[in-house]
């Protein structure tokens, strides 16, 4: 069995893959690409059409997007090397997951991708961010994260147990506190705050921060990262 994840390691979008692999227990190869490799003919056409990453290959079976390959690699492979389970197998359970797997891509990520894109991506080309985008999306993000603050109470993880929705949202979150200084966001929350502890503090996240050296990765990928 071989897996590769091609793609930056800095990437929050590859490092989804890898919190996940990393909590299944699965070995794995990681092939980095730069912005200049996946806009190529070569890539285009073999590996991902729209010219993004990550793409995994898993033993020939190849596929692209973040989201569709965590659920892939938790549907095939949870359960077989760790206890952990990602998407339980209880209908009703799967479908809480899907839930807030659903509402990060519709209510989190949006604002704080417009948020990050402004306070890293920007700068990054050059240019000063536009502060009216910047409040506008940390008050976007604020409205979510309060109703997330009501939608944990009480609990450690979104859905009660650790789940791959709570994996897909730290990646982007750990560059919003670390890499734009956005942590106040999150911290102000009681109930935000402690869910975000209980992942950074898992041992897969801070096995993800050490080997790759995540704090220097950021500040690369800040300045030339593929995505």
């Amino acid at each position: 069995m071989t897996i590769t994840v091609i793609g930056s390691p800095a990437s929050p979008f590859s490092l989804i893959l890898i919190y996940v692999l990393k909590e299944l227990g699965l070995s794995f190869e990681n092939v980095p690409t730069t912005h200049e490799d996946i806009k190529t003919p070569e890539y285009l056409a073999t590996k991902h059409p729209f010219g993004r990453s990550p793409v995994l290959n898993d033993d020939g079976f190849q596929v692209y997007e973040s989201r569709a390959i965590a659920r892939y690699l938790a549907s095939k492979y949870q359960g077989t090397k760790t206890s952990t389970i990602l998407i339980p197998s209880d209908v009703q359970k799967a479908a809480l997951v899907e839930q807030f797997i659903s509402v990060e891509i519709s209510y989190y990520f949006p604002p704080l991708f417009k948020l990050l894109t402004q306070l890293i991506a920007v700068r990054r080309q050059g240019n000063e961010p536009d502060l009216k985008i910047v409040e506008e999306a940390r008050e976007e993000l604020g409205k979510t994260l309060d109703v997330y603050e009501k939608l944990l109470e009480g609990k450690d993880y979104l859905t009660g147990e650790f789940s791959l929705a709570d994996i897909i949202h730290l990646p982007l979150t750990y560059y919003a506190i670390n890499s734009a200084g956005e942590g106040d966001l999150w911290n102000k929350r009681p109930n935000v705050s402690k869910w975000l502890k209980n992942l950074n503090e898992r041992e897969s996240w801070k096995n993800i921060v050490d080997e790759y050296k995540l704090s220097e990765q950021i500040s690369k990928y800040t300045k030339d990262s593929d995505k």
